[in-house]
């Protein structure tokens, strides 16, 4: 076996160098992702945070699941050569999930293979090799050689015969790793996993939907013949775009729209193109944005473009489909007959903000007057949708869906999320994270999680208005209602359609210690804290027992009020000798010490850093506290020291937290 590390990739996407800091950390030797990934890298990772970064370690950085980008390559390999990156680590591959990944790839040792190509050839499903200056070159990254037992053939997607090296066709995979077919779909399977060749007998391919050709034994993917969009790793089918276009403006021509993806400004844009009734309106501008938000709100992904085209324009087949090619080729060469566009990447872009300086005075944003939030953390919200949204954000105002109106895909919200949590010193609960989506809704979240003062403060002469009245919907005071509830009911359905019993509440028929007993069976016991074995000790419970007959059942009381009684002096001051400290204070149980003292002193601005196993209790103190939490690897103090003294000087109060014994682990 290998040792391995797993990312989440949401911690990726919120500070891509955390990807680099755990290479250099675990000595990693093969990592990798799609290109947009190292493109992310490229964009977002500063030359103050490649401090201390070592690259060196890292032999293979495999580069697929989406087109591969000869300029990240070499704009990555420029950029982290100086951290020890080598040219010779990427290592462009070939696979989909349908095959379980890999399909072909090259040798390690090999640098990727980058040859040049006649585009407009291409275009034609004909491969010509051309200098790299040539007028119209295609700089395609080459994918590898076909790798053992896996078997990979160049098909004409019509007629289903296998063409020869130098042709452009469908890529067939015929492998032991090829999947036996979609769930539920069985005429989907039949047509994608068991695709015959012409010409007699042939056993079953998967047809990949992409297309290419071989040079050379290299394998060159070229575009994709079944139409699927990929754009920032995001993965639609451009029918399904279309017919939420379709419905968005009854303005739009039934038929007639088309979801494209176009090459622009180093990435893959999404563009849409639209024919509208024939009526003179002097602005289209409400279609655009109706199409804009619909697209965002069915589908997660933004446009990036969207022109409006005069009816009956659109290329066409001779049966009526929209022909998306054709579509492209006339965007490209401005052919299209445009009646209105919006182009966001041609779209001035704001200056980025720059962060509040201490104590400086400000006045809330006119949009903020007389509502229920509060207008500093208003204003510094919709400073942070601006610097990410730039030119979108140019009719911002307290109830902007900032998905929907704004069009920000999930990994720019996101980004705008972690700019927040870094300011207000907090962080946003997963749950609420994933059902706000105004303005107003983040800035209520953040008064009520985090506090209404950043990090670097500044004064305000704006009151905070009192708060709207609304209507309270029955989850607010229905328990049946209430979403937790409903989580619940759901878990012990799930639970109880699977025949096992609930592991949950099992009755324990006498002492719990190293055994138990349940249902009359002697069970050995990995549950109990009973770790010294006094829960039934005779001593302690002659000791319990007379404790009982002097003071009852019960002290009756908070110990503030009158529930204190001797025996708990005589305890803490016999805890605090033992452990060799001025005083101690016990409490009933250890999770609810964790929960009350860390909640207690701890608060938003503050950071609380805890060992990866660390007891739920902590990590719910934690939570309770509205601090920002944050773990390193088990019992790894260099990750504490390199954490600390990243990030110390951020927090007003800082809380390690570590155990003696931990049992999170089992």
């Amino acid at each position: 076996g290998r040792p391995n590390v797993l990312m989440s990739p949401m911690a990726f996407l919120q500070k891509p160098v955390r990807w680099f800091r755990a290479i250099s950390r675990h000595r990693v030797t093969i990592s990798g992702g799609p290109n947009f990934a190292y493109h992310l890298c490229l964009q977002k990772i500063t030359d103050d945070e490649l401090e201390g970064i070592d690259l060196s370690t890292w032999d293979v950085a495999f580069n697929g699941a989406e087109p591969i980008r000869p300029a990240t390559l070499e704009r990555f390999i420029e950029r982290f050569a100086r951290v020890g990156f080598s040219p010779r680590a990427f290592f462009p591959c070939y696979g989909m999930a349908e095959t379980t990944l890999i399909v072909t790839g090259g040798y390690k040792s090999d640098p990727p293979i980058i040859r040049h190509f006649d585009g407009r050839a291409l275009d034609e499903h004909r491969v010509v090799t051309v200098p790299e200056d040539f007028d119209g070159a295609r700089a395609i990254v080459g994918c590898g050689h076909v790798l053992p037992d896996e078997e990979v053939a160049i098909v004409d997607p019509e007629t289903h015969v296998r063409l020869p090296e130098g042709q452009v066709g469908e890529i067939w995979v015929r492998s032991p790793s090829v999947g036996r077919g979609y769930w539920n779909q069985p005429q989907l399977t039949d047509e994608t996993f068991r695709a015959k060749l012409a010409g007699g007998e042939s056993p079953d391919y998967l047809r990949t939907g992409d297309l290419g050709f071989f040079h050379q034994g290299e394998l060159f993917v070229t575009g994709r013949l079944k139409d699927l969009i990929i754009v920032r790793g995001v993965n639609r089918y451009p029918q399904d775009i279309e017919l939420t276009v379709e419905e968005a403006d009854s303005r739009i021509q039934a038929g007639a729209a088309a979801a494209i993806v176009v090459e622009a400004e180093d990435r893959e844009r999404l563009v849409i193109v639209a024919e509208v009734e024939r009526k003179r309106r002097p602005d289209w501008s409400d279609t655009i944005e109706a199409i804009r938000k619909a697209v965002v709100a069915e589908h997660e992904l933004p446009p990036d473009a969207v022109i409006l085209v005069q009816f009956g324009s659109i290329p066409k087949t001779s049966s009526g489909k929209i022909q998306r090619s054709g579509c492209r080729e006339e965007f490209l060469s401005g052919k299209l007959k445009v009646i209105q566009q919006w182009i966001g990447w041609e779209a001035p872009e704001e200056s980025p903000i720059e962060e509040p300086a201490a104590e400086s005075p400000t006045k809330a944003p006119e949009t903020t007057a007389a509502c229920d939030v509060d207008p500093q953390v208003a204003e510094l919200v919709m400073d942070h949708v601006r610097a990410i949204a730039k030119e979108r954000a140019k009719s911002l105002n307290l109830d902007s869906n900032i998905a929907i109106d704004l069009g920000l895909d999930s990994l720019e919200r996101l980004q705008i999320a972690h700019a927040l949590e870094e300011t207000f010193g907090g962080r946003f609960p997963e749950e609420v994270l994933a059902e706000i989506e105004t303005v107003r809704e983040v800035a209520q979240a953040i008064a009520k999680y985090m506090g209404t003062e950043p990090k670097r403060r500044r004064k305000l002469d704006v009151p905070v208005e009192e708060l709207e009245r609304r209507e309270i919907p029955p989850s607010d005071y229905r328990f049946a209602e209430f979403p937790e509830y409903k989580r619940l009911k759901q878990t012990m359905q799930m639970l109880s359609a699977t025949g096992m019993p609930n592991p949950y509440f099992s009755v324990h028929e006498s002492q719990t210690r190293d055994t138990t007993v349940i249902g009359g069976r002697s069970m050995i016991s990995f549950t109990s804290y009973n770790y010294l074995g006094m829960s039934g000790d005779p001593v302690v419970s002659r000791a319990a027992q007379e404790a009982i007959e002097r003071y009852g059942t019960s002290v009756s009381a908070s110990r503030l009020v009158s529930g204190e009684k001797p025996v708990h002096g005589e305890l803490e001051r016999e805890l605090a000798a033992f452990i060799g400290t001025e005083a101690a204070i016990t409490f009933v149980g250890g999770h609810s010490t964790n929960e009350t003292t860390i909640g207690h002193l701890f608060g938003p601005g503050d950071l609380i850093v805890h060992d990866s196993l660390a007891h739920n209790s902590i990590i719910q103190g934690a939570m309770l506290s509205g601090a920002r939490r944050r773990p390193f690897t088990h019992n790894d103090w260099q990750e504490l020291d390199e954490l600390l003294t990243e990030v110390r000087h951020e927090y007003r109060r800082v809380l390690v937290v570590v155990e003696g014994v931990y049992s999170m682990d089992g």
